[in-house]
């Protein structure tokens, strides 16, 4: 492992998988997979849409032991799994003595200095036979009106794909789903959008995934709301314990028009974390600030396994618990905000009614390396269907540095 600090990787580096010959990695790969290209959404050939992860099949050895005794040549035993990270010699360990080399790690590109002020020597962590693979985005060329959930999963720069039967890591699965986990119909509360008015970049790759409890469109294009309120869904029903709400609240799981990206993930095998940036946008402000108004339309991010210190399998809320609505403390962006009304401009808020906004956030959150995580994204309108709300998601990345990774959200500190 290289570094001693953090190390975010996204999932879009393309890596074919390495053939190793009998007892030993060669320094390049006999063979090299070229990315799969995604179906639909527009993309083309030019661009790759799903990145395959190193392989985890066994590869028989073609050497053979010396007969020194004039007799039959003994059996070659299994490969032993010297460093115990559940990859032999045979199955592409290129270095078996280090438990972050292996053929389901993620590449750990390193280009700065340490403290000390060198630049660790990099290494081939995945064991496809190329150091530092170079990310490359997966999400061009996606149409704004996609409701392909792989696409979804690429405008979010999560782009490597995974197989059940194998020990890659990537995207197992990916739909859009009602709170319930019963699948969305296509619908516009689905976008995957190059901006998001003239001042809102992508935080990753070309594009950004955009979930609305009305419409996921700029103001003034096709299938665009033009006002504070449009229906996609109608009733729903919440997962357990949402909506949330402040102590004094009764319990309620009344949502509307919820939509939500539901993604099974396996994560690399030296990977400790995982992060990704999201905006909130809501024609709630200032309306609904006040105490009075227990449930506010919110956007969740929902994680099983839970890890400590989640809210119900909640990742995104601030230091006093408060979850992603008009009532989170980074609540940033309004006339009277300390970032202003740029990030409104030409988005739709604040041109049909009052509006506000986060600023970007990023979400951090610990993860056992090689296991199977589902991440679900979903926003919804909270009590009735009326005063629509919006959450960009984008930024996915890996983090591979073998340190502890808290449960924690703060502001982007320089957003694209």
């Amino acid at each position: 492992m290289r570094g001693g600090r953090f190390v975010y990787l996204g999932l879009c580096a393309s890596v074919g998988a390495a053939l190793w010959a009998s007892g030993a990695c060669s320094a390049t790969a006999r063979d090299q997979q070229a990315p799969g290209e995604g179906g639909g959404g527009g993309a083309t050939s030019a661009s790759a849409t799903t990145a395959e992860a190193g392989a985890g099949g066994r590869v028989e050895s073609t050497g053979s032991w010396a007969d020194f005794g004039g007799g039959a040549p003994a059996e070659e035993g299994p490969s032993p799994d010297e460093d115990g990270d559940g990859f032999t010699v045979e199955d592409g360990d290129c270095n078996d003595g280090d438990t972050n080399v292996n053929p389901g790690a993620v590449e750990v590109v390193i280009p700065e200095p340490d403290p000390t002020g060198a630049v660790p020597e990099p290494a081939d962590e995945d064991c496809d036979g190329v150091i530092d693979n170079a990310p490359s985005a997966c999400d061009r060329n996606i149409a704004p009106a996609d409701f392909d959930a792989i696409h979804g999963a690429h405008a979010i720069d999560l782009c490597a794909k995974a197989s059940p039967g194998d020990r890659k890591w990537g995207v197992l699965s990916a739909q859009y789903v009602r709170g319930d986990g019963s699948p969305a119909e296509p619908s516009p509360a689905v976008g995957v959008l190059d901006s998001f008015g003239p001042n809102v970049r992508p935080q990753g790759g070309t594009r950004l995934l955009v979930l609305s409890s009305g419409r996921a469109r700029i103001a003034g294009w096709p299938g665009a709301c033009n006002a504070d309120s449009c229906e996609n869904y109608g009733p729903g029903d919440a997962p357990p314990g949402f909506p949330q709400g402040p102590p004094e609240c009764a319990p309620s799981a009344n949502i509307h028009d919820d939509i939500a990206l539901e993604l099974v993930i396996r994560a690399p095998t030296n990977a400790t974390g995982y992060e990704f940036a999201f905006k909130f946008y809501t024609f709630e402000y200032p309306e609904f600030v006040g105490e009075e108004h227990c449930f506010n339309d919110q956007f969740v991010a929902l994680a099983t396994p839970a890890p400590p210190g989640s809210l119900d399998g909640n990742l995104s809320f601030d230091s006093l618990g408060n979850p992603v609505s008009v009532k989170l403390s980074f609540f940033d962006v309004c006339e009277e905000c300390p970032l202003g009304t740029d990030e409104l401009e030409g988005t739709g808020f604040g041109l049909w009614n009052n509006a506000g906004a986060t600023g970007w956030l990023r979400t951090r959150a610990p993860v056992t390396g090689g296991e199977e995580l589902k991440l679900r994204f979903m926003i919804f309108d909270a009590g009735d269907e009326r005063v629509d709300s919006t959450a960009l998601v984008d930024g996915f990345k890996w983090i591979a540095n073998g340190g502890t990774v808290p449960l924690e959200t703060a502001p982007v500190e320089d957003p694209r």
